[in-house]
């Protein structure tokens, strides 16, 4: 049923026949599908990985109760998107061949029946999640969309969100409001239990999501925390595929390729995977026929997937932000960061991994650096970058731990961990300024100025002079003491406790991480990099 009268040329299921034959579309009868999927954070990765391969089950003959009902939880434009679309859109892979030049596949997906926007109406948003069809509520909210302290993992009360849902029952604003407030509805309407399921990069995602659900729910009744804790299921999961910001440039792309307009296409590589634990209140779908994987435990997979590729991506995206590098494969380009990445996953990040049976570890990796300088991707070094707070704890804070408590070296981390603490300064390397988006901003800025004062002060007391031989550009620093302004700054950032934890309080830790920073301060990323024994980039 289309929700809007649709515009010409625009993609809509009338259109769908008059596609190029290349264009893969539903095979399946959308109108017999009903919405047993409810996802809260309708973002492009949803669309780009449960969507796509909820969509192959479905073509693949999937049970028709298994359509998706999106629900975005801040704005409407994505619904705005698609409403005049019947809720398709195209699913442009993206990939490159041995001779460079790029590849692209198109899908058109049709199993996002509905997207509802939480701020305009909650209740509908409750409604589904308390409805008779729903049998999965699944999320990608990001890691701030917990709600949750990233360093001890519990639910922050005072999170104005939090604190709202529980005062206002009737209009939540917080996934975890929403989830516990769609479940008492469903408990009191005597229906049956639904999995939630997190599709979000956090380590032991589901369990950590039940632990934000039911420290809401004991505020609320503890009959339904009891409920919800014995009857709903939480499976965890690993998700793993780049799907970068679609720009206006690829919308023109696409609209050429379909003959159509696509007002919100989603892009990624052709790489998928999804491992997710076989525990489901209700039921699922075969997602097997999209590239899925269910097992019984899914831990080792997440901490791979957490360590060597997030952890790798982020120890890339900060650096290559204040470089000047604006894609991840410009600068995968450069041979030293392509070289920092390979030795950073083989000799600090691969010895603290799990095993993981039939696992070779050096295709693994090979492979990862090949999809890290996909040239046909142009993913944004800014948009990696972001929410840094709530990123650094499970990408590359865990590793830093595992190395400590193993007395093992782990330089190439500590440059991770400095070039964000470098980040914070809002400015690169070239004088230009941008915008610190996370959700803790203001403390970070805050506590950014309060690093500068104590170095301020550190380098007056200890040399008489100001950062006294904390930055002396153009000179190589690595290897050497770090100086006791760039101690005292670094000390303080890595004071903050709901991103380090007891971290701050580790010598060894700080102290190479100051190094690192001093590095970074006086060489700058290029130089910095090639401090480190390996060849400079062009």
């Amino acid at each position: 049923m289309e929700l809007v009268a649709p515009e010409a040329g625009r993609l809509h299921a009338a259109s769908l026949a008059a596609l190029p034959a290349q264009v893969a579309r539903p095979g399946y009868d959308r109108a017999a599908l009903k919405a047993g999927i409810v996802h809260l954070g309708l973002g492009a990765f949803a669309r780009a990985h449960l969507a796509a391969v909820n969509d192959a089950a479905l073509r693949a003959g999937a049970d028709r109760g298994w359509g998706i009902c999106g629900v975005s939880l801040r704005q409407a434009d994505t619904r705005d998107a698609l409403a005049p679309q019947d809720g398709l859109y195209a699913l442009a892979l993206r990939s490159a061949g041995e001779d460079g030049r790029p590849r692209q596949h198109l899908t058109v997906i049709g199993c996002l029946l509905e997207t509802l926007v939480a701020p305009e109406d909650p209740q509908a948003v409750l409604a589904r999640i308390a409805g008779p069809d729903t049998r999965i509520v699944s999320v990608t909210v990001t890691e701030k969309g917990y709600c949750h302290d990233p360093a001890s993992g519990r639910l922050d009360l005072a999170h104005p969100d939090i604190a709202h849902d529980l005062a206002q029952p009737a209009a939540p604003r917080s996934t975890i409001g929403f989830l516990v407030r769609g479940l008492q509805r469903r408990r009191a309407a005597g229906l049956g239990p639904v999995t939630v399921m997190s599709l979000d990069n956090l380590p032991a995602n589901g369990r950590l999501l039940r632990a934000m659900v039911l420290a809401f729910a004991t505020r609320v009744d503890a009959a339904l925390a009891a409920w919800i804790a014995a009857a709903c299921e939480f499976p965890c999961s690993m998700v793993d595929r780049i799907v970068p910001r679609t720009t206006d440039a690829d919308r023109q792309e696409i609209a050429g390729a379909l003959g159509v307009r696509d007002a919100w296409p989603v892009l990624a590589e052709p790489y998928l995977e999804w491992v997710v634990e076989d525990r489901f209140a209700a039921g699922r779908p075969d997602w097997t026929a999209g590239g899925a994987r269910f097992v019984d435990d899914a831990a080792p997979f997440e901490t791979l997937k957490l360590r060597m590729v997030n952890g790798a991506h982020s120890a890339l995206a900060c650096l290559s932000v204040m470089a000047g590098w604006t894609t991840v494969d410009q600068a995968m380009a450069q041979p030293a960061m392509a070289c920092y990445l390979r030795d950073l996953m083989r000799n600090e990040i691969e010895p603290t991994l799990p095993a993981l049976p039939g696992l070779d570890l050096m295709a693994y990796r090979q492979r990862l650096l090949r999809r890290f300088a996909n040239p046909a991707l142009k993913h944004q070094t800014r948009q990696i970058a972001m929410d840094g707070s709530q990123k650094l704890p499970q990408r590359l804070l865990a590793t830093v731990r595992a190395r400590l408590a193993a007395d093992l070296p782990f330089p190439g981390l500590a440059l991770a961990v400095a070039g964000w603490l470098h980040f914070l300064r809002g400015v690169d390397q070239d004088g230009r300024r941008y915008d610190i988006q996370d959700p803790m901003a203001d403390i970070l800025a805050r506590r950014y100025a309060s690093a500068e004062r104590a170095a301020l002060q550190a380098g007056a007391d200890s040399a008489g002079g100001v950062w006294a031989g904390a930055e002396r550009a153009g000179e190589d620093t690595a290897g050497e003491e770090p100086a006791a302004a760039m101690l005292a700054w670094t000390g303080e950032l890595t004071g903050l406790e709901a991103v380090f934890g007891d971290l701050g309080q580790n010598p060894r830790f700080v102290r190479a991480v100051a190094q690192a920073v001093q590095s970074l301060r006086s060489l700058g990323v290029a130089g910095a990099l090639a401090a480190r024994g390996l060849p400079r980039p062009g």
